[in-house]
C-alpha cells in the first residue's frame, strides 16, 4: 500500500510540473543533428564544368531564376513525393490573395476543426483559436506547420478541397506537367507527386513575391506572446552566403527534401533536391549545387560590334540617311570563359521610307555561342527624318529664294 501511495504522489508531481504542449512546443521538421552541426564554410564546387556532382539524393536540379536556364540536373523529371515542399504552391496562392486584396496580413483567421486536426509539423492550433494571416505565414514558412498551412488554405478558398483544386490549376499554368497535389501541406498521400524540375518552376514563381522573403529569411521567431518558439527548418539561411529561402520537407515516403534559393553578384539560383536519405544529405546536396552554380556561371555584359554599320538611305525623307546605333548591351548567363566564343551577326534595313523617328528599330545584332543564338540587341535610328511632302518642298524653295 505504501509503494502504491508513493507511485501516485510521484505521478501527481510530474503532471503538475508539465508544460502544456499546445502553448510551449512547436513540432518542426528537424533531424536531431540539424540544430547541432553547422555547414562547412563556403567553398567552390569541386566538380568542374561538365562533370557529374556526387549527390546522395534521388533527384536534383539547379536552375537560374531570371532566365529559367537549367545549369545542372539529375533525374529531374522523376515523380516523387515532395513532403512539405508542397507548401511552396500553397504560399504562391496565399501571396496572390494578398496581392489582390483578398487577404491582409492583419486579417484574423479562426482555426477550423480540420486545420487543428493535422498531424506532422504543427503549432498545435486549437479549434476556434484565432491568429492573424501574418502569424500563420510565420508558422507555415518558418516552422513548416501543417495546421497553419490548412488555416491559410481555408481562408483563401473556403475549404482545403477547393484550395487543392486551385493548386493543381496553378501548377498547369506554370507548366508543372508532372505534378499532382492531393493536399496543401505535404503529408504522404497516394498520387501526391511532383518532380525536382516542377519544384524549381514553382519556387521561381514564389520568389517573384518580395513579401515572402520577410518570412523565408527569418531564423527564429515566436507566437502566442513568446510561448511558442519557431526555428527555421532551412538552416542554409543561417550558414550559406546569399541564401534567402526557401522550403524543406521530410516524410517517410519522400525522405529529406529541400528547395533552396540564394543570390550573389546579381545571379539568383534555385537548387532542388528530393529523396535524400538524411537531412544532412539534403543540405549538403543543395549546398553543392549552389556552389557549383556560383563557381561556374555568371552574367556577362556583351556590347555590339558596330564597326561595320553603314548609314541607311531614306526614301522621300527630309534627310538622306539614317545613322544606325546601339544604345544598350545584352546581359547573358554564361559558363565562365565562354564569353570568348561569342560571335555576332547584324542585319540592317537596306533602305527606309520616311517618316522615321529617332529610336526606331532599324535592325538587330544577333549573338551566338556556337550555333545557338543566345540573344539579340536592337539597332536603332540615331536621327529621324520627316516625310518629304509638297508643302515641305515649297517651304524649302521659299527659304532658298530668300537666302539668295
Amino acid at each position: 500500500m505504501k509503494k502504491i501511495l508513493i507511485f501516485l504522489v510521484t505521478v501527481a508531481v510530474l503532471l503538475s510540473s508539465a508544460v502544456p504542449v499546445s502553448a510551449a512546443t512547436v513540432s518542426m521538421e528537424y533531424d536531431a543533428t540539424d540544430l547541432d552541426i553547422p555547414l562547412e564554410e563556403n567553398v567552390q564546387a569541386s566538380a568542374g564544368i561538365g562533370e557529374r556532382l556526387e549527390l546522395n539524393v534521388k533527384s536534383a536540379i539547379l536552375m537560374e531564376f531570371n532566365t529559367g536556364k537549367v545549369l545542372y540536373e539529375a533525374n529531374s523529371d522523376e515523380k516523387l513525393a515532395p513532403a512539405s515542399i508542397t507548401k511552396i504552391m500553397t504560399l504562391i496562392l496565399v501571396m496572390e490573395a494578398i496581392d489582390s486584396g483578398k487577404l491582409k496580413l492583419e486579417d484574423q483567421i479562426t482555426a477550423s476543426e480540420h486545420a487543428a486536426s493535422l498531424g506532422g509539423s504543427q503549432i498545435w492550433l486549437e479549434p476556434n483559436e484565432v491568429m492573424t494571416v501574418d502569424e500563420l505565414l510565420r508558422a507555415t514558412v518558418i516552422a513548416s506547420a501543417n495546421d497553419a498551412t490548412v488555416a491559410l488554405a481555408e481562408a483563401v478558398a473556403g475549404t482545403e478541397e477547393s484550395f487543392v483544386a486551385m493548386m493543381n490549376e496553378k501548377a498547369k499554368e506554370l507548366g508543372m506537367n508532372n505534378t499532382n497535389f492531393i493536399n496543401s501541406y505535404g503529408l504522404d498521400a497516394d498520387g501526391h507527386l511532383t518532380t525536382a524540375h516542377d519544384v524549381a518552376l514553382m519556387s521561381a514563381e514564389l520568389i517573384k513575391h518580395d513579401l515572402i522573403k520577410n518570412y523565408t529569411t527569418v531564423w527564429s521567431d515566436s507566437l502566442r506572446g513568446g510561448e511558442s518558439e519557431l526555428v527555421n527548418t532551412n538552416k542554409l539561411i543561417r550558414y550559406y552566403d546569399g541564401a534567402f529561402g526557401l522550403k524543406t520537407g521530410t516524410t517517410s515516403k519522400a525522405g529529406s527534401c529541400l528547395a533552396a534559393t540564394a543570390q550573389r553578384d546579381g545571379m539568383t539560383l534555385i537548387a532542388v533536391v528530393l529523396g535524400a536519405p538524411t537531412s544532412n544529405d539534403r543540405f549538403g546536396g543543395a549546398k553543392k549545387l549552389l556552389d557549383y552554380g556560383f563557381a561556374n556561371y555568371s552574367y556577362t555584359s556583351i556590347k555590339a560590334d558596330t564597326k561595320d554599320f553603314t548609314n541607311i538611305p531614306v526614301k522621300k525623307g527630309t534627310v538622306r540617311e539614317i545613322v544606325p546605333t546601339v544604345k544598350e548591351e545584352f546581359s547573358a548567363l554564361l559558363k565562365k570563359g565562354e564569353e570568348s566564343g561569342i560571335t555576332q551577326k547584324f542585319e540592317l534595313e537596306t533602305e527606309l521610307e520616311a517618316p522615321v523617328k529617332a529610336g526606331d528599330t532599324v535592325g538587330y545584332v544577333h549573338l551566338y555561342l556556337g550555333e545557338e543564338e543566345i540573344g539579340v540587341i536592337p539597332i536603332v535610328a540615331e536621327n529621324g527624318s520627316e516625310k518629304l511632302t509638297f508643302w515641305v518642298c515649297l517651304m524649302r524653295l521659299f527659304q532658298a529664294l530668300f537666302t539668295l
